[in-house]
């Protein structure tokens, strides 16, 4: 009993010192940050002068409305403007996921050099993001970018294409294009393959001997039966769409033209990088935290009913 004790005491102190580390870093880097950041939401902070309490200014200042000419306005209109670009940049996941699960089902065939083909596939979602960005910005380029030259060539000279990145009603979706080439093939592909590869061979078997067609065995087997690896990648890809649109926005567009590529992610930068509104970028940080939570309360609660499981 007593050595039993001791190898016990040993292998939880053995686990507590592997996981250490980790939990260090977490607590320097992530949690005590979040922490800060919290309360620096409730004070003006330029990061040059010390914070000054403000209360709930910043808050106020972000979601409140005033009245203006007779109507209620926000009071910082920027925000919902950019709250709406981030939106309609998402409009970008169903796509990203069908193609993933479409991709997924081509490279789930027992075919001669498959693994070449899904290595293929997955090779844009871990290049340099900066490089792939540079890449599309001579692609979308309306003189001698390669998809208004296609255009041009394919109308014989009729039309020339839009300005992609320049004009305010094509901008946003060129960046979703832009975005589910990049993804459709990355992690969301592996996933699915993952969960297609799971799936019992016995049912589509039994299919087989009933008479079902392709579609029937796709609608009524194979989709089932990926409803949690969906719901799994539409919940992740709901969290990382509010996050996201920086990198590809400052690269590309700079947030323009006329801040309609400017996301909420974007907004939280230039407020702590461009204007060292510190406390306010806390607030809009804060803001949408409590956005995605709610968003997934009403995801989890709705989504959950139509998983099946094997």
């Amino acid at each position: 009993m007593k050595n039993s004790l001791k190898n016990s005491i040993k292998e939880a102190i053995s686990g507590y010192c592997f996981i250490m580390p980790n939990f260090i870093g977490f607590m320097i880097f992530t949690f005590l940050p979040i922490i800060a950041s919290f309360f620096i939401a409730f004070m003006h902070w330029d990061l040059i002068t010390p914070p000054q309490f403000a209360g709930l200014h910043n808050f106020v200042s972000l979601l409140g409305f005033h009245r203006e000419g007779g109507s209620m306005v926000p009071n910082d209109p920027d925000f919902w403007k950019f709250l709406g670009n981030t939106c309609f940049l998402m409009l970008g996941i169903p796509l990203n996921m069908a193609a993933s699960l479409l991709i997924a089902l081509i490279m789930n065939k027992k075919l001669k050099g498959i693994v070449f083909f899904r290595t293929i596939y997955f090779l844009p979602s871990i290049c340099a993001g900066v490089a792939i960005y540079m890449l599309w910005q001579w692609i979308y380029n309306p003189d001698f970018g390669l998809l208004n030259t296609l255009i041009r060539k394919l109308s014989f000279g009729v039309f020339n294409g839009p300005q992609w990145l320049t004009s305010t009603q094509w901008a946003k979706p060129a960046l979703i294009l832009m975005g589910v080439w990049t993804e459709m093939g990355g992690y969301n592909m592996i996933l699915y393959l993952a969960g297609l590869q799971g799936i019992p061979p016995e049912l589509y078997e039994a299919a087989d001997i009933d008479g079902a067609s392709p579609w029937q065995k796709f609608w009524n087997i194979t989709w089932p039966m990926l409803t949690p690896t969906t719901f799994f990648i539409f919940v992740m890809s709901m969290i990382g769409g509010f996050q996201g649109g920086f990198q590809q926005a400052y690269i590309m567009t700079g947030g323009g033209p006329a801040g309609s590529t400017t996301t909420i992610e974007y907004y939280i930068f230039n407020n702590v990088y461009v204007w060292q509104h510190m406390g306010y970028a806390a607030a809009i940080a804060w803001v949408l935290f409590a956005v995605i939570f709610v968003v997934n309360l009403v995801i989890w609660k709705y989504g959950g009913k139509v998983i099946h499981y094997i």
